[in-house]
């Protein structure tokens, strides 16, 4: 960008967005900042970092010279982002509250709060890109494949894209961290958050447990034995391995379906599908088990960078992720509508989860995505189990 403009940054506390706000104020902007807290409940709790992030975030103010707000955005968070996260795992699905919390809270009440504030843009230290070009403003990803985050921001629209700056898009962690530390930074070597941004390190199930009460229930294997018990459906999601409690167990026979290995009944246990109806936790063994593999994929609650209702994919060699840190899988758009998205991949998806995004590439371009609905596992529980149902 070659003109200079009011740039409000959302500052953390962390040593990307501080990296940003030097970037901005050194090109010449007129730089100011915003600590958001976005949680509360827990402000005293062992494992909230609010408020030594704020402090932190105010360190990295003073080193670079910038004024810096504290901006309560909790009512906010709680009322568009966490309601609907909890509903998502009432619901027996796997919601990613990072994405809402971007398009609800750092791009929307954030960017509006920078608006009356007289902004021309926002900037925040996401590892993706802006391009803008005369048909519009496209989201591409960040340049160091290992931290890209665009797949967070695919839910951003047009007028959202023109207001934003990435400035640290175009860099490398590891020169991120040196030009920190050269720089003289408070927070250059402060390790990077991880997690759900309200649960921080804390034990998933216990904080879930305060919210959404527990219902046992049995864990059967593919041939309907029950091997175990599980705590609640709400507690789990498809692909875990860890805390099913029934490491030591092992499958008296195979299906046909799945092909025998060396050392097969050793092998780790999966969920695999949660019978809401029935509250049935349904377990597998083997990383690689066809109940673990989908071919095709269903998404609603679409939302295009582009801000098209409905794309044209025509002419483009799409690829997709079903989760973060995935590789991008090659796959087709067999339709889409204003309301749903269904794809299939070139190759079985492993682990493809409804409540978690779907988000769609052209390149380096991300166009957007939607939530999974419905998936096509190569070995369907959920399908014997609507026949178990109607022959019940």
């Amino acid at each position: 960008m070659q003109s200079k403009s009011k740039v409000v940054v959302g500052l953390s506390g962390g040593v990307d967005s501080a990296v940003a706000a030097y970037l901005l104020k050194k090109e010449g902007h007129e730089v100011h900042a915003i600590f958001m807290k976005n949680w509360e409940d827990d402000d005293n709790d062992t494992y909230c970092s609010s408020n030594e992030d704020f402090v932190d975030a105010v360190a990295v103010a003073d080193v670079l010279g910038i004024e810096i707000e504290h901006v309560n955005f909790s009512a906010d968070y709680k009322d568009r982002v966490f309601a609907e996260f909890l509903k998502e795992y009432k619901a027996g699905r796997t919601p990613n509250p990072d994405i809402l919390c971007n398009a609800e809270i750092k791009f929307k009440a954030f960017l509006d709060h920078a608006m009356r504030l007289g902004a021309e843009k926002i900037a925040t230290g996401h590892y993706a890109r802006v391009l803008e070009t005369p048909n519009g403003y496209k989201l591409l990803k960040g340049l160091d494949a290992d931290k890209d985050q665009s797949y967070f921001l695919h839910r951003l629209n047009q007028a959202q894209l023109s207001k934003t700056l990435f400035p640290v898009g175009e860099m490398k962690k590891t020169d991120l961290r040196a030009l920190a530390q050269s720089i003289g930074l408070p927070n250059a070597k402060k390790k990077d958050s991880t997690g759900i941004c309200f649960i921080g390190e804390r034990p998933f199930r216990a904080f879930l447990n305060q919210y959404i009460a527990s219902k046992p229930g049995p864990i059967k294997n593919e041939l309907n034995q029950t091997i175990g018990q599980h705590v609640g459906l709400s507690f789990y999601t498809l692909g875990q391995r860890q805390g099913l409690g029934i490491g030591g167990v092992k499958e008296s026979h195979r299906l046909a379906t799945a092909a025998p290995k060396k050392d097969d009944h050793h092998e780790p246990w999966f969920v695999a599908f949660k019978d809401m109806k029935r509250n049935t936790l349904r377990a597998v063994q083997g990383h690689d088990h066809p109940a673990l593999l989908s071919d095709a994929l269903t998404a609603q609650d679409l939302s295009w960078t582009s801000g098209e209702e409905v794309p044209n994919f025509s002419g483009c060699a799409i690829t997709a992720k079903t989760r973060y840190r995935q590789v991008d899988a090659s796959c087709s758009v067999q339709s889409v509508s204003e309301q749903v998205l269904s794809l299939s991949f070139d190759q079985p998806q492993w682990a493809v989860t409804p409540g978690q995004s779907v988000v769609l590439y052209n390149g380096d371009e991300c166009l957007g995505g939607g939530v999974i609905w419905g998936y096509c596992a190569r070995k369907s529980f959920e399908l014997e189990a609507l026949q178990s149902q109607a022959n019940a």
